[in-house]
């Protein structure tokens, strides 16, 4: 399993190593963003406004994590359904993004604005969002509160592991149509 460090400013060429079906590590600072929040990232980037998060070799987890237990930094956080956020990917990548994280395969536009833009789009285990939480040392809201769950939280991972479902060469894990 290789570790990797989302601080690190080696991160992109790190990522670039990574071959579709490679088991991870991931520790560092993340966001979380479902499809409220990408629609609202849209507006803002339409209307020539500027986001409320950094998106140059950033991660985004899609994932609308539940409120924290007494103890705890967050509740579930567990992943949504990818495709669901494939209308705004490309232009997201465009823009820097490094990464995401979901759960199912993506569409072909999306894996080949992957290639093109030198990204990754990790897999973690759907169903596990209560694992997956202890994977997380921190959580704050940056973005959006009144979406609530859906709202853009800052999250630092610590060994989260996942999969590699397509690498920066486009090649993925899914069988494609």
């Amino acid at each position: 399993m290789t570790a990797i460090d989302l601080g690190s400013p080696g991160l992109r060429e790190a990522l670039r190593s990574l071959r579709a079906g490679d088991r991870v590590s991931l520790t560092g600072p993340v966001y979380t963003a479902r499809d409220a929040a990408h629609k609202r990232l849209f507006e803002l980037l339409d209307a020539g406004s500027e986001l409320p998060i950094p998106i140059r070799d950033r991660i985004i987890y899609y994932a609308g994590p539940t409120p924290a237990p007494p103890g705890r930094p967050i509740g579930s956080c567990g992943p949504t359904t990818s495709s669901r956020m494939d209308p705004f990917t490309p232009r997201l990548l465009e823009l820097g993004l490094a990464g995401m994280i979901g759960k199912g395969e993506r569409s072909r536009e999306v894996n080949d604005a992957i290639r093109r833009c030198g990204a990754v789009y990790f897999c973690a285990l759907g169903g596990a969002g209560a694992l997956i939480s202890r994977h997380v040392v921190s959580a704050r809201e940056v973005a959006f509160p009144d979406l609530g769950c859906e709202s853009i939280k800052e999250i630092i991972l610590s060994g989260l592991p996942l999969t590699v479902g397509t690498d920066s060469l486009g090649n993925t894990v899914f069988k494609e149509n």
